[in-house]
């Protein structure tokens, strides 16, 4: 017993419970994780739109991300990125790219909705993940005060506090999102493209989600009650512009007033 009892307090004991811990814990969590994204894929295609999406694959896609979008050195796998995330990226005119560079542009979209839907379809079918969002969570009709209180928590930082957009590092940026439509606002963070986070729904709430639509759509219908809003960079851009045309006035009033001395 004695020496049972030793044994148990051996510091290594200690050390292998701990890494034991993390392991289920960590695979508890991947298994919840994998669970959720397979959960989040409800949205129904038909055959066709497959079919049909892997055509236009095919032809226009797998160039870079290789056939079966298995990914090549041009492109990343597209295996279980979701139907959310190719709706994003094509909707948006982001894919296919115009050239490579450090992030991919906003452009007018090369298919039109019906071939973005089977292309999402094709991808869809390859792997779980998440889906494009329902109706009634895209309504604009959830908590603003709530969607914004979530937006300065998680969004301001990089899209300033009034969703004017930012610069960030290596000739990245975050996109202004005014006219935005709300289904790629919700795509872009249950997917997170180009340097964005993914915001799964244990880190927001599908209604956490709805209220930060509704959010920054009521913010973009309302526009700037107080006037020019100077990119909406805040205090630091007012006070420039206050100090330069103040400055300004001053200058040009010195040089009236020796102008009539004279």
């Amino acid at each position: 017993m004695k020496a049972l009892s030793q044994k148990r307090r051996h510091p290594l004991a200690v050390i292998a419970l701990l890494l034991m811990g993390l392991l289920i814990t960590g695979g508890l969590y991947a298994v919840a994780t994998t669970v959720n994204q397979a959960k989040a894929s409800t949205t129904s295609f038909s055959a066709n739109d497959t079919a049909e999406g892997e055509k236009l694959f095919e032809a226009n896609c797998a160039t870079c991300h290789g056939m079966g979008a298995s990914g090549s050195q041009d492109g990343p796998s597209l295996v279980g990125v979701g139907a959310a995330s190719v709706d994003f990226q094509v909707g948006t005119g982001r894919m296919p790219m115009q050239m490579n560079g450090p992030q991919a542009y906003k452009k007018p979209a090369q298919f039109n909705e019906a071939q973005t839907h089977q292309l999402s379809a094709y991808v869809a079918s390859l792997g779980a993940g998440p889906a494009i969002p329902e109706e009634h969570l895209l309504d604009e009709q959830g908590d603003a005060a709530k969607g914004g209180e979530l937006f300065r928590v998680n969004c301001a930082m990089c899209h300033n506090a009034a969703a004017a957009g930012g610069a960030l590092t290596r000739g990245k940026f975050a996109p202004a999102l005014a006219d935005v439509s709300g289904k790629h606002i919700y795509e872009a963070m249950v997917t997170g493209p180009q340097n964005m986070p993914v915001f799964s729904d244990a880190n927001v709430t599908p209604e956490g989600k709805r209220d930060i639509v509704t959010f920054l759509k009521q913010i973009e219908a309302n526009g700037s009650p107080g006037g020019a809003d100077l990119g909406a960079l805040g205090p630091v851009a007012e006070g420039l512009f206050v100090w330069v045309a103040g400055l300004g006035v001053i200058i040009a009033f010195t040089i009236w007033l020796t102008s009539r001395t004279s």
